[in-house]
């Protein structure tokens, strides 16, 4: 059942691909270990790529960066490769310093939409070493949670993952104080390039971030009417349905407001 539907999606893909460039200058890895459900103390990891140029950043996970890297060059032609690409982040952030502009995917659909970036940042007087590189502290309060943030000065660029950024150097490590949503930075390096694959998004539709939250609430809908394509058993459908229900229940998204 999950080869067919992740079959149907790398078809839709493939149907609506087209790219956007990202000119990249720098680099960061970031390492995330983050907790989805709130009904156990279950952690899961994954990694992803912050891209930078003098004037914006670009997020995205690994996964979905080396999956549009190989649509770009038509080298992901098999069901086999495309699973060992799946991921639970599938969305695009851009970051200037006015704006994020963050595109999601939802149900097999894009939807995009802007923010202010206004993090408001306080940076206390605590240091230490991450990555090789002296780091200081600073707190906020964003999205429902408090964050720490450790950012590195001598690495002059205001971005950090995913939404974070806006302090005087690169954030390095950022999490909640609940420890639910924990990034690292594990790798920073010069990439003089142009990612093809930035953004492989299409037919986006642009709505306010208000209106993208309700349709990704409501998200279970449409899941269910694409799997009930494939599924005859009355009893199997209903099965699913409840573990849908409970997984909603539980989910511990990392933005618990909306700012």
């Amino acid at each position: 059942m999950k080869k067919i539907i992740i079959l149907f999606h790398l078809l839709i893909v493939a149907i609506i691909f087209s790219q956007k460039k990202f000119d990249v200058v720098y680099e960061a890895d970031y390492k995330l270990n983050y907790k989805l459900s709130n009904a156990n103390n279950y952690k899961k990891e994954t990694t992803f790529a912050l891209l930078i140029n003098e004037k914006s950043s670009f997020f995205k996970d690994l996964h979905r960066y080396i999956s549009d890297s190989l649509l770009v060059e038509k080298k992901l032609n098999t069901l086999e490769e495309a699973m060992k690409y799946n991921t639970d982040f599938r969305g695009y952030i851009g970051t200037t310093s006015a704006k994020l502009y963050v595109t999601d995917e939802i149900n097999y659909a894009y939807f995009g939409y802007e923010e202010p970036n206004n993090i408001n940042w306080k940076i206390k007087n605590e240091f230490k070493t991450i990555a090789g590189y002296k780091c200081q502290r600073a707190e906020a309060t964003k999205y429902g949670r408090t964050w720490i943030a450790w950012f590195a000065s001598e690495i002059p660029f205001q971005f950090g993952p995913y939404k974070f950024n806006g302090l005087p150097g690169l954030i390095a490590e950022v999490y909640d104080t609940k420890d639910d949503y924990h990034y690292t930075l594990y790798a920073f390096r010069k990439r003089k390039y142009t990612c093809k694959s930035a953004n492989n998004a299409t037919n986006v539709k642009n709505l306010t971030k208000e209106k993208v939250a309700e349709i990704f609430k409501n998200r279970l809908a449409g899941k269910l009417r694409l799997n009930e394509q494939f599924i005859e058993n009355a009893e199997d459908r209903e099965y699913m349905k409840q573990n849908a229900i409970k997984a909603e229940k539980n989910y511990n998204p990392i933005e618990l407001s909306l700012y």
